[in-house]
């Protein structure tokens, strides 16, 4: 029997954040099941004070699939009263992109049975989120949120005065909302100050002690904190740490990627046509998602492409990967492909595999040694090391992986096919941390174009060097200011499209009503604006303990007046028949 965790003493304060991350199977889960007394443990105590409220989002819901969405999440309460309600309406418009639920079939009055399990789990945390808890857990939440859907849930989080501990492996979400981080790794809980790219720092200075007993240093930690000091020095301001010890790891540590040599590289193995697309038209059944696209892929190109869901990110990729894989042109226009062009499609499907494959024998039968580019020479067995297939691991057959296991074995037998082009859609999907660092190591000295389609933040801009968008009006743009310049855009074309809930329903009769209700409006949207500023304020401030509690006192002033007006916009709708 393996022993998960061993004499772990920790605790939760109040307003603690904490992160929690390590590999798959080292018991994050356990850990936190056994703090919410969901699972007993076989030696020690687990105590709660008296009365706390605690809510916790599992890996698994349990929500009664006759039931409405309506009921799962707001109970029998009538619509004026939780619409009336600002975090209710904050939590269905952050996860669901309005209050009549655009993405379901009948709105709220949808029945829950037949959704998908994405669709369930947004219920899941809605309904948490819309109560008021001591202690909030959540076992990865960002599982199925988009990039906007993981922003807003990192602000609401934020401005919570509940505790908070989440297992998450977005690196991005635990810098923005963590202010502890708990590493669980060979059955010990490690407590760093900080959020990942804190931890990272914490974690090397632990490193280069240890190297005065220990020769080997960890490279894989020295890159990526080089990357972070280098790349994102904001990141790292908040460690309260001292971190020049830390930076002496990275003073001779170069940058993650010869951007030069790289193109060098990509221009001998592919030439100068990569992917032309001219005059491009591509659909999803009768939708049009792009429309008249004129586009190139460069060599060593690395290209993140974001967008609503179902603007036609995956599908834009796939008929690329079908004008090269099988000569299928789009639905207009043209799609030229390069003749030295060897592509490899990662898709968010995991290939079906014989299942009594061994992990080595699966990989040696791509490909017996792998040439990664920068001179970099690997067999099939050491590139399973590097991804985690250690020792007896690698003759594990292939029907025991777990989820997480198998696309890693996918990722494995794409790169063993030696491609000069990489496409790739929810790459992260089910990959621990660990993994995913392994994983831009490769791609570091990958010399090759790369496409990536994620909603993991901190793999794109690691990853990639320029963002494209496809912003739901059939074209796609790139953005110089990155997946911030997206989010901004996006927030943009949503308040042009439906300004304010009174502009959106007003069919009023009473004038006086109207006009009111139009006032209100701005008053709202000023106070929208000021919550944000305070909450801006709050981060910056955020070890100054008094001057956060001056401004966590003017903002719930904010709030009061809020609420305030949202119940006269209520009572004013109604009068005017809205």
């Amino acid at each position: 029997m393996r022993t998960l965790l061993d004499g772990v003493s920790l605790g939760v304060g109040e307003g603690d954040r904490i992160g929690v991350v390590g590999r798959n199977g080292d018991g994050k889960t356990t850990l936190i099941r056994a703090m919410a007394q969901k699972e007993p443990v076989d030696s020690g105590r687990v105590t709660h004070i008296t009365g706390l409220s605690l809510g916790i989002l599992s890996q698994q819901d349990d929500l009664d699939p006759g039931a409405t969405v309506r009921h799962e999440i707001v109970g029998d309460r009538p619509d004026h009263d939780w619409a009336g309600d600002a975090r209710i309406r904050d939590v269905i418009t952050g996860l669901f992109g309005g209050l009549d639920m655009p993405g379901f079939p009948q709105g709220m009055d949808t029945v829950i049975g037949p959704l998908s399990g994405g669709e369930r789990r947004r219920i899941a945390l809605a309904k948490l989120l819309i109560g008021e808890h001591d202690l909030i857990i959540l076992d990865e939440p960002t599982n199925h949120l988009d990039i906007e859907g993981i922003s807003w849930l990192a602000g609401h989080l934020k401005a919570r005065r509940s505790a908070l501990v989440v297992v998450t492996h977005d690196r991005w979400f635990l810098d923005e909302v963590c202010t502890r981080t708990w590493d669980v790794q060979a059955g010990r809980v490690h407590d760093y100050e900080g959020g990942y790219s804190a931890y990272v720092l914490a974690r090397a200075e632990r490193e280069r002690i240890a190297a005065t007993e220990e020769v080997k240093r960890q490279n894989l930690i020295r890159k990526e904190l080089a990357w972070l000091r280098r790349g994102a020095p904001a990141r790292t301001s908040k460690p309260k740490f001292r971190i020049e010890a830390a930076n002496e790891l990275i003073a001779d540590e170069p940058p993650p990627r010869d951007r030069s040599e790289l193109m060098r590289f990509a221009n001998a193995r592919l030439g100068k046509t990569v992917f032309e697309l001219k005059d491009v038209t591509v659909q999803a059944g009768p939708k049009t998602l792009v429309e008249h696209l004129t586009w190139n892929l460069g060599p060593g190109d690395r290209i993140a492409l974001v967008g609503v869901n179902g603007a036609g990110k995956t599908s834009l990729m796939r008929a690329m990967a079908e004008a090269a894989y099988e000569e299928k042109e789009p639905a207009a226009g043209r799609v030229v492909v390069g003749k030295t062009v060897r592509l490899a499609y990662l898709s968010q499907e995991v290939a079906e595999l014989d299942a009594t494959w061994r992990v080595l024998e699966a990989v040696q039968r791509v490909r017996e040694r792998v040439d990664l580019g920068k001179g970099r020479e690997l067999t099939a067995g050491q590139l399973c090391e590097q991804f985690g297939f250690t020792g007896e691991k690698q003759w594990t057959p292939v029907g025991d992986l777990s989820g997480g296991e198998r696309r890693r074995l996918q990722l494995l037998r794409l790169l063993m096919d030696e491609p000069n082009v990489l496409f790739m859609d929810e790459p992260t999907n089910d990959l621990d941390i660990e993994t995913l660092t392994q994983l831009e190591d490769v791609l570091d000295g990958w010399p090759g174009s790369l496409v990536v389609v994620s909603h993991d933040r901190y793999f794109v801009e690691r990853t990639t060097d320029t963002v494209w968008a496809l912003l739901g009006d059939r074209t796609l743009r790139m953005l110089p200011g990155g997946v911030d310049e997206y989010l901004a855009r996006r927030r943009a074309a949503v308040e042009a499209a439906v300004p304010s809930a009174a502009v959106r329903q007003r069919t009023g009769d009473t004038r006086a009503a109207k006009k009111e209700l139009q006032k209100i409006d701005r008053q709202l949207a000023k106070l929208g604006e000021r919550e944000e500023k305070l909450h801006a304020a709050m981060a910056e401030h955020a070890t100054d303990f008094g001057k956060v509690a001056d401004l966590d006192a003017e903002l719930r002033a904010v709030a009061a007046e809020r609420d305030d007006l949202e119940s006269r916009w209520l009572e004013l709708a109604e009068e005017a028949g809205e």
